[in-house]
């Protein structure tokens, strides 16, 4: 192969002249190179001097400034400066994108020309062809042509048909604006033909470069509304703002709007958007009540900031005008709406943090007077290294003021200091060592005013002082089994702390209690501040594990011992009330990324009746799966808890894949709680709150899919009732 390489091709005529016919045996010095040099390649190469023509054939590969040309044969007229390239030509420009056509004409700077039977291959695998083509200033206009993101071969290589593809009368393509632009176009999905669309443009990858245009719709239909149809409008503000704007259309109601603002800043990013209407609404908790009709909405914003390394900005806000609106309109299922500002300032050894939190309650029995507003809450926490023996040091101070326009209210400040040390014996064992002071000031008003008794506390100022010590000690033996390794650890644990006030202190905090194998060795085994479990107690349990290839099993077992008998801490019904605690444990089988299997349980330390028996599973592979959830509280609590109540619940969710790009899928959430486990529930042991099946094709660009909604609760207008949603997207479409 002969070849001139990494030489000004306006040289090249001086060349072939010194040479004759054939190639010189010697090449002058090479000049500076510069960006006019030309890396030329080609099994034969030929000079008309009279013409001033060079006719390269035979693999020929030029190169200058990134574009790249490869054809059978190439054609240059230097008097012109037309290059005409023939055979397999394919034209690569600096970004990537390949042109093939039968045959192409250029300038010599290989950047413009006009191209015959085109086919552009995007750096991300589109493609657009067209018959004819022209390129000018890297900017390609195509004319009667045709565009898709989809692949055109399967996977063993032979030519399949595209699911959908544009075809427009003209389209444009500027890789520097990263856009396809579209005049005359029409969608053509699984080989039929839609109504012709307007002018729009569209990323030419997935980047996320966005435009002003019109988005993907939506076509959904329930009961309440009727038939939904949406059309989201995108305004691309500035390369770092933009706005969607979508109108909702319904049938059975008066139109809605929705809209979302988003921005990315130098130090962070926020959005803020609402949803709003005018219709007619009934309140939570009526029956055969009168409608209202009055201006309804949500609105929410959300951001966050990182002012320099150390410190940063939350915040987040969530507001409806009524309680039955996110559900009416499918927005949330959520039955509190949470807002939160939250300063925080964070290094390797201390933690800073000023919030506040305020609730919307949307639960039709709840009184929002009763929804506590946390305002502020100041946490301050430093590690330091013992100096003496290597421990663990930590400070902490803390503050909360709660109030209720309508209800008790409380301020806590307290300071907390604790010591962990850490060590390995001879022996393998492992010994931590726990100590903990904290002292505690409270104020509260109107106590009466809280529903449950043992929450209130007293009115006034109330004080505490908490000291706790404990000692624990894990032993693991490690062995071979069945080919595989098991470990076996033995857990011993003592925790002493005097007796100190909790009655006569509020609990805001520290409600939901339950014994589980997660704070089974807590030092604290209440969730919150405002309760400390006090006395002299002794725990015991055993960790085991198992793996083998592909398979591990994980499993643990533990009870506690209180050695003091005193007033009740603990209400009924949480394992703990009596000097023995229930059994509690865990089990984990996995086995490959195929079965994750979890089975959480309690037995009463009398009976061995489970108290609590929870499993989650998930089955299969990410094409088919199963995922299965249970769970059961039987602990025969007060009623007047809110926050005990028992219950059983069933949860099913799954998806088969029925062809390469079909699958059906579906869900269905079950209350089995009856009157018996609690008296207070409306099911009746078998009430189905919320079922959902559908089908789905995907494949590399695109998306549709068919979903059945069953909501089996009513609260105000929410109606219980079925509704349907159709999903079509497409790759590289609706940005």
């Amino acid at each position: 192969m002969r070849k001139l390489q990494a030489f000004k091709l306006a040289s090249l005529p001086f060349l072939l002249a010194a040479s004759g016919s054939g190639w010189a045996q010697s090449a002058p010095a090479a000049p500076p190179i510069d960006k006019n040099i030309i890396d030329f390649e080609a099994d034969k190469l030929d000079y008309d001097d009279r013409a001033d023509i060079v006719t390269a054939t035979g693999n020929v590969n030029i190169e200058r400034e990134g574009n790249r040309v490869r054809a059978d044969k190439v054609v240059w007229q230097r008097k012109t400066g037309q290059v005409m390239a023939t055979g397999n030509v394919a034209v690569t420009s600096p970004g990537g994108d390949v042109a093939y056509g039968d045959s192409i004409e250029l300038t010599d700077t290989l950047k413009d020309g006009v191209v015959r039977e085109l086919l552009i291959v995007l750096a991300n695998g589109g493609r657009i062809a067209a018959r004819t083509g022209a390129r000018k200033d890297n900017v390609s206009v195509l004319d009667n042509a045709a565009y898709s993101p989809c692949a055109v071969t399967d996977d063993a290589g032979c030519p399949k048909n595209p699911s959908w593809k544009l075809k427009a009368r003209k389209i444009t393509y500027n890789p520097a604006q990263n856009r396809i632009r579209f005049k005359g176009a029409r969608l053509e999905l699984f080989g039929l033909e839609l109504p012709a669309l307007p002018g729009f443009s569209i990323p030419a990858d997935n980047s996320g470069g966005g435009t002003t245009g019109i988005l993907a719709p939506d076509l959904r239909y329930s009961r309440a509304n009727g038939l939904e149809a949406t059309l989201p409008v995108y305004l691309q503000i500035s390369p770092n703002r933009d706005l969607t704007i979508t109108p909702h259309l319904y049938t059975n109601v008066l139109p809605a709007l929705e809209a979302n603002y988003r921005a990315l800043t130098g130090v962070g990013a926020y959005q803020v958007g609402g949803f709003a209407t005018y219709g007619s609404r009934l309140p939570a908790g009526t029956v055969g009540a009168d409608s209202e009709r009055d201006f309804r909405g949500y609105f929410f914003a959300n951001g966050r900031f990182q002012i320099n390394p150390k410190i940063s900005i939350k915040a987040s806000t969530r507001l409806a005008t009524d309680r039955t609106f996110l559900r009416r309109y499918d927005i949330s299922r959520d039955d509190r709406l949470r807002s939160v500002l939250n300063v925080e300032r964070t290094s390797k050894s201390s933690y800073f943090s000023v919030a506040g939190f305020g609730f919307q309650t949307l639960r039709s029995d709840d009184n929002q007077g009763q929804v506590p507003i946390a305002l502020p809450l100041i946490d301050y926490r430093k590690r330091f290294v013992d100096p003496l023996i290597g421990g663990r040091l930590e400070v902490q101070l803390n503050s909360l003021a709660i109030s209720r326009t309508s209800g008790q209210d409380t301020q806590r400040v307290f300071s907390s200091v604790r010591w962990d040390v850490r060590r390995i014996t001879s022996l393998g064992q492992e010994i931590q060592l726990t100590g903990f002071a904290r002292g505690d000031i409270y104020h509260t008003d109107e106590s009466a005013a809280t529903r449950t008794a043992i929450y209130r506390g007293r009115d006034g100022y109330q004080t505490r002082f908490i000291t706790a010590g404990a000692a624990e000690i894990r032993w693991p033996f490690i062995g071979r089994l069945f080919g595989g390794t098991q470990r076996i650890t033995p857990r011993f644990q003592i925790v002493a702390s005097p007796g100190t006030k909790n009655l006569s202190l509020p609990n805001e905090d520290a409600r939901s209690i339950d014994l589980e194998d997660t704070n089974l060795f807590a030092l604290n085994r209440f969730p919150g501040y405002d309760r400390f479990e006090d006395g002299t107690r002794v725990v015991y349990g055993a960790d085991w594990a198992f793996d083998v290839a592909n398979f591990s099993l994980q499993a643990n077992i533990g009870q506690s011992y209180r050695l003091s008998s005193k007033i009740r801490l603990f209400p009924d019904g949480t394992g703990l009330t009596n000097q023995s605690s229930d059994v509690v444990g865990r089990a984990t089988l996995k086995y490959k990324r195929f079965v994750s299997l979890t089975h959480r349980y309690r037995l009463d330390k009398d009976s061995l009746d489970i108290r609590r028996n929870e499993l989650d599973a998930t089955i299969g592979t990410d094409a088919t799966y199963a995922t299965i959830g249970y769970l059961r509280l039987k602990r025969n609590v007060d009623i007047s808890i809110e926050d005990l109540r028992d219950r059983e619940e069933a949860r099913v969710g799954g998806r088969a894949q029925l062809a390469r790009y079909w699958s059906v899928f579906g869900s269905a959430i079950v209350d089995l709680t009856s009157r018996r486990d609690d008296p207070t529930s409306l099911s009746d042991g078998f009430s189905p709150v919320r079922t959902r099946l559908g089908v789905a094709y995907e494949d590399d660009c695109l998306k549709l899919g068919f979903t059945w909604r069953r909501d089996f609760d009513a609260t105000g207008d929410a109606r219980r009732g079925n509704s349907y949603q159709l999903e079509l997207s497409f790759r590289n479409l609706g940005r």
